[in-house]
């Protein structure tokens, strides 16, 4: 399971024509943008509730805002990259630890990797010398959209195209409602 911000389809369908023609990347599929607040490897089945709960309470503390996405970058680096990404040109360190303590207090243990506001848009099965790639990606700039929830998203390995995983909303969690 994952907490994330999902674009809305208007932004999806500019990055998807804005990459349209860019052929030679494995292109992640749109329906699979997201930007990670938190990575839960393992949520119990009865902890699900308690942690659509604390979501609730985190996410009442964080008022709407305004995103879009200006920038690119790659892991683990630009000389040795295995995923690009683009990245919100806003700061969402804040409210990814906000979701993070939320998880952890509904035992939903997040993974311990620092946080990198990042949204993927191709996985690379070697890695690549990815400078010229980010340059193109860089001038990507989105219009800017209102984030006003959160969704905890279920992950189901190799269920979707191509063996991808398929995402399923498990909970969409308003901003700013209390």
């Amino acid at each position: 399971m994952f907490v994330a911000v999902v674009p809305p389809e208007p932004i999806k369908e500019e990055l998807s024509e804005f990459l349209a023609p860019r052929d030679g990347m494995p292109w992640i599929d749109p329906e699979q943008w997201h930007l990670t607040l938190a990575f839960l490897a393992q949520v119990a089945q009865h902890r699900v509730d308690d942690l659509v709960e604390a979501l609730e309470r985190t996410a009442a503390k964080h008022e709407s805002f305004e995103l879009s996405l200006a920038g690119a970058g790659a892991f683990p680096d630009e000389f040795t990259a295995k995923v690009l990404w683009l990245a919100p040109a806003a700061d969402m360190s804040r409210l990814a630890a906000g979701v993070r303590n939320a998880c952890n207090s509904a035992g939903a243990t997040p993974d311990g990797q620092r946080f990198v506001g990042h949204l993927t848009i191709a996985r690379l099965k070697r890695s690549l010398d990815a400078r010229k790639w980010l340059q193109v990606l860089d001038t990507f700039r989105s219009a800017p959209w209102l984030v006003e929830e959160v969704e905890l998203v279920h992950s189901h390995l190799r269920e979707g195209q191509s063996g991808r995983p398929r995402y399923e909303t498990v909970a969409s969690v308003a901003l700013g409602s209390a």
